[in-house]
């Protein structure tokens, strides 16, 4: 069905004159009256009669009026779901718990008229690909992984680099370290099996073993963070490495400890994508959010694989 007979119906039985409705819509009232006429050939029926005055609705007419009414709110919110200002700016931060998230949530808090649909995605492939085909507006990642350059049309800024800390049980050798030097991580057992080959966080953990000499181990089922802050409170032989940002939360007799990771510190680089076609008003606000609240990066002191877009 043509929406525009539909919009016209509405309008002409509004107005009650095909000539109202004709100015109300900015066409000519010969244009309204084929509209009408097309529309009552769809239908099979009558929906207006003429009167001295203009025309109003048959019984047909009368039953039709209220769909139609819905059939345009309904066209209007199908529109306004894929408007770029009408509908939520849509970001990926890989993981609730993660920097991303946390730089996210600030943003919500400086503007919280802005609405935001915040997803979840696995590695930088699929995060760009999703913004490439619009379903996401930006994703929270590090770039740019070996080579696997950015496409032209995705941009991407540096906007926080995070960290990394030691987490241990409280058993482990290090626990009781205020801070702790790279070189002297060499030898200990760190078990990470969250890191997935092909991911921009397996490229980044293979150049700090290549670096350092560390020892990292991906073995065994990714259960997820809870089950890993259960083995390192329970086993002193391992230890593993977190963001410096990550919210975390355990039970009191986890007792595990945070050590902060020196000599160089390690940080892992977050960096925004987006498309440069991306007309979403909110995505300029968030870069803009970003940007002031953006802290240095390659800091002195520090160490990141050299293959990170410096800005």
């Amino acid at each position: 069905m043509d929406l525009d007979t539909v919009r016209t119906f509405v309008a002409a039985a509004d107005a009650g004159q095909f000539q109202e409705a004709a100015a109300d819509l900015a066409v000519t009232q010969q244009a309204v009256s084929k509209r009408v006429a097309a529309l009552e050939r769809s239908l099979g029926v009558r929906l207006f009669a003429r009167t001295p005055r203009g025309v109003e609705l048959t019984i047909d007419g009368q039953a039709f009026l209220p769909h139609a009414r819905e059939l345009l709110r309904v066209a209007e919110r199908a529109i306004g779901s894929v408007r770029a200002d009408r509908r939520p700016l849509r970001v990926d931060v890989i993981a609730s718990r993660g920097a991303a998230s946390g730089l996210l949530r600030a943003f919500h808090r400086a503007h919280p008229d802005i609405e935001l649909a915040v997803v979840m995605l696995f590695d930088i492939d699929t995060a760009v690909a999703a913004i490439r085909s619009g379903t996401i507006d930006a994703s929270f990642r590090a770039v740019a992984v070996p080579g696997r350059p950015l496409p032209e049309d995705i941009a991407s800024v540096r906007v926080i680099d995070e960290p990394l800390q030691l987490l241990t049980g409280p058993a482990h050798a290090l626990a009781g370290a205020r801070s702790v030097t790279v070189d002297r991580l060499a030898g200990h057992r760190i078990w990470m099996p969250g890191i997935v080959a092909g991911t921009e966080w397996a490229a980044y953990y293979e150049d700090l073993v290549a670096a350092f000499g560390l020892t990292i181990e991906a073995t065994g089922p990714n259960f997820g963070s809870d089950a890993l802050l259960d083995t390192i409170a329970d086993t002193p032989a391992l230890a593993t490495f977190m963001g410096g940002r990550s919210r975390l939360v355990w039970p009191d007799g986890h007792g595990l400890r945070r050590i902060p990771v020196t000599d160089p510190m390690p940080v892992y680089p977050h960096s925004l994508l987006w498309h440069r076609d991306n007309p979403h008003p909110a995505l300029a606000a968030l870069r803009a959010h970003l940007a002031a609240t953006a802290e240095g990066h390659d800091a002195a002191g520090t160490w990141r694989p050299a293959w990170v877009r410096p800005h």
